[in-house]
């Protein structure tokens, strides 16, 4: 089985969709079995909170149902996952920080690394956009889950399970 944990910084936008577009195209591919996906924060603050209203309408127009409680990354999350995947660099900065030592940086990587379509440097925080903000949130996670996937159902790029 494939662990990956999606993260940004409150797990109310990005991370939440990143996991629902995710979520989905495992399900489309008929290999649900094969994965354990989820999403968390750096900050607890929204911890136990539906994501962001906005978001979720967002997602809701191209027929994703986000339904994550928000939660912060915890250190077991650097033994139960394979992949913890951040939204910029601060997220990656912040993920390094908290790893309980550095084997554990190898599983992290950055959600533009896999962008195919869309040359994005980071997943940019919506929160304080407009509409066209999330909407662009949702193109990159889409092209990068797609070549995430992908790159997983390589045998030589999948992570150690």
């Amino acid at each position: 089985m494939k662990k990956i944990l999606f993260v940004c910084l409150g797990n109310i936008c990005r991370s939440p969709m990143a996991e629902g577009v995710m979520r989905r195209l495992v399900k489309e591919a008929g290999r649900e079995q094969e994965f354990r996906i989820d999403s968390a924060g750096i900050l607890s603050y929204h911890q136990g909170e539906l994501p962001d209203s906005r978001m979720r309408a967002h997602a809701a127009r191209r027929g994703y149902q986000l339904t994550h409680r928000s939660r912060p990354v915890r250190t077991e999350d650097f033994y139960d996952f394979d992949l913890l995947i951040g939204m910029d660099d601060r997220n990656i900065d912040d993920l390094r920080d908290r790893a309980p030592s550095p084997e554990e940086w190898t599983k992290i990587r950055r959600m533009t690394d896999y962008c195919a379509r869309i040359p994005a440097t980071h997943v940019p925080d919506p929160y304080y956009s407009g509409a066209e903000g999330f909407e662009y949130v949702i193109d990159i996670l889409e092209d990068a889950c797609s070549e995430l996937l992908m790159s997983l159902s390589s045998p030589q790029s999948a992570p150690n399970t």
